[in-house]
């Protein structure tokens, strides 16, 4: 909440009237500093207080939503600096900018491009979140792209639009996507009132955080919340140096006209260089990446980076515990043991399917560890893989006893047997 539970105290009416539940309201304020309850369960609380308190239990970085159901992307509410200090919760959103300079047709094709990379990695499904329509033809030709993409995109869009007429008449059209609003010119109040009009969420730009922090008090000012952040077209070192600084303006100083995420447009032309500053920007609070042009090996690399950084460091990636069929199994199918870490289990799995050998796969419940770790750690052991099999009635699924263990833990076998 920012509040300890002693300032909340002083907020409250102090009459320890134990209509909220607890004994005194000292009690009530620790709660609420915990975020085990709500204001609105002390009946005597100030409006003014109730105001000092919700401002307070505010993330301090924003959640913006982009798009509708299946679409749907979620960037920000991120509490801190390290992965490690808790993690990260909402993973950047990564697409591509088509431009209505092109013909019809090569966008539809650029669309379909885009919307065939996907990538299955322990067991999670990797694909893009967004497609950007740029305008740099006349208003007419913008919306015609507009219209066309938005027919056929399976993604969340964002509209970059260089005249308040394009934009009006395209958000006419996709309104109901909730796309994200991207200006090419400066019209604050027709920008406003066009973001109240259709809900939707409005890219905010400026060269540096100061202006930043005047153009975002001047948007809420005008009844505008969803907020996207862009300091502008810088090198690497000037955009990482954005972004940081203002992650901790937004955690530790508590600023609220910086607390919401970034989105940074990568221009680079050679790939290498642009894979490198589009994962550099995943890995330091990019809360958007766009690029003019992404080709499959790069995406593969970008959502591969994306998943790493954006799980949880003190919980490992792992499976349900259970029995797998690969292929046609039959009762005489071999039977494989490993552990229930998703690293673990889609190796051995890799290996099954390039064998082209229709097998069982034992995954022993290890709380996600790694065969040589769990070995270590007592998780992994033939009196484990013993109950791992009992518990899934191995002997009513194969008419052998063979069972095949990872190499490295060999010298169980003869307990097992």
């Amino acid at each position: 909440m920012g509040m300890s539970g002693l300032d909340i105290y002083k907020l409250l009416p102090k009459t320890n009237c134990r209509e909220c539940g607890f004994s005194t309201c000292l009690a009530f304020a620790m709660q609420l500093a915990k975020k085990a309850i709500e204001t609105s369960k002390c009946p005597y609380l100030s409006e003014e207080a109730k105001k000092i308190l919700e401002s307070a239990s505010q993330p301090p970085i924003r959640l913006i939503t982009i798009g509708r159901d299946d679409y749907e992307l979620k960037i920000g509410n991120e509490t801190v600096m390290f992965r490690h200090e808790e993690k990260f919760h909402h993973p950047c959103g990564i697409g591509c900018i088509l431009k209505d300079g092109l013909t019809l047709q090569q966008n539809i094709q650029n669309l379909e491009r885009l919307q065939s990379i996907r990538l299955e990695r322990v067991g999670q499904l990797l694909k893009l979140n967004l497609v950007a329509i740029k305008q740099t033809k006349d208003t007419k030709t913008f919306v015609k792209t507009v219209e066309e993409i938005s027919r056929r995109s399976q993604l969340g869009l964002v509209l970059m639009a260089k005249d308040i007429s394009g934009l009006q008449e395209a958000l006419k059209i996709t309104a109901d996507k909730k796309p994200l609003i991207y200006p090419l010119f400066e019209a604050d109040e027709k920008l406003a009132d066009l973001a109240k009009r259709y809900l939707c969420p409005v890219v905010v730009l400026a060269s540096d955080l100061e202006g930043l922090s005047k153009r975002v008090a001047e948007f809420n000012n005008r009844g505008i919340a969803d907020i996207v952040l862009d300091s502008g077209k810088k090198t690497l070192v000037g955009k990482l140096w954005d972004l940081t600084q203002a992650r901790r303006l937004a955690l530790k100083r508590h600023s609220r006209s910086l607390g919401y995420p970034f989105i940074t447009v990568i221009d680079e032309e050679e790939p290498y260089e642009k894979v490198l500053s589009a994962a550099a920007l995943i890995l330091k609070y990019s809360g958007i990446i766009l690029m003019d042009e992404l080709r499959i090996e790069e995406a593969l690399v970008l959502l591969t980076v994306r998943q790493n950084i954006y799980t949880d460091p003190q919980k490992p990636l792992q499976i349900e515990p259970k029995l797998y069929s690969v292929g046609k199994t039959t009762k005489t199918s071999p039977l494989l043991v490993t552990t229930n870490f998703s690293l673990t289990y889609y190796t051995v799995l890799g290996e099954v399917e390039a064998s082209k050998v229709p097998s069982y796969i034992l995954s022993v419940d290890t709380e996600g560890m790694s065969v040589l770790t769990a070995w270590a750690a007592e998780k992994f052991n033939a009196q484990k893989i013993a109950q791992a099999i009992q518990k899934n009635a191995i002997s009513d699924v194969i008419d052998n006893k063979q069972v095949n263990i990872p190499g490295h833990v060999a010298m169980m076998s003869g307990e097992l047997e």
